[in-house]
């Protein structure tokens, strides 16, 4: 089970996973196609881009995320933080109040610092959310077939 509440929109081929709380009450949250937001993950009046894993423990706080990016478990992204496209916060990184991580960086430790991408890091994005998308099909069909 998940808690949606308020203002949510969710986009297409988009997956929500079990005890996620998406709290649109103070501030709309949306979800862009092809994103996957996994287990224990909070995300309160922020916007999610296409294309983008937010991983188990997450929290989003009025913080956006831009498309093709990989928010990490246990992480925190805060509120007017930017997660630019292509972008990965690692897990249990604190991406601070108003900070904005580049576009094919990898932010990581408390407070997050940035380093360029590696090439599998890179990979890893479309990796990560072309297994949410097909895992995400598969339970929509088991569901239907009931």
């Amino acid at each position: 089970m998940s808690y949606l509440v308020g203002d949510v929109s969710l986009g297409r081929r988009s997956s929500i996973w079990p005890f996620v709380c998406l709290r649109g009450d103070a501030g709309s949250v949306e979800v862009g196609d092809e994103t996957n937001v996994q287990e224990f993950s909070m995300i309160h009046g922020a916007k999610v881009g296409n294309g983008v894993t937010v991983g188990h423990g997450a929290v989003l706080d009025y913080a956006t995320v831009k498309d093709n990016s990989l928010i990490g478990m246990q992480s925190a992204v805060m509120r007017g933080a930017i997660v630019e496209s292509h972008a990965i916060v690692a897990a249990n990184a604190v991406v601070l109040q108003d900070q904005t991580i580049p576009s094919g960086h990898l932010a990581y430790g408390t407070p997050a610092d940035t380093r360029p991408l590696t090439e599998d890091q890179r990979n890893q994005i479309t990796r990560t959310r072309d297994h949410y998308v097909t895992l995400g099909q598969q339970f929509r069909e088991i569901e239907s077939a009931d």
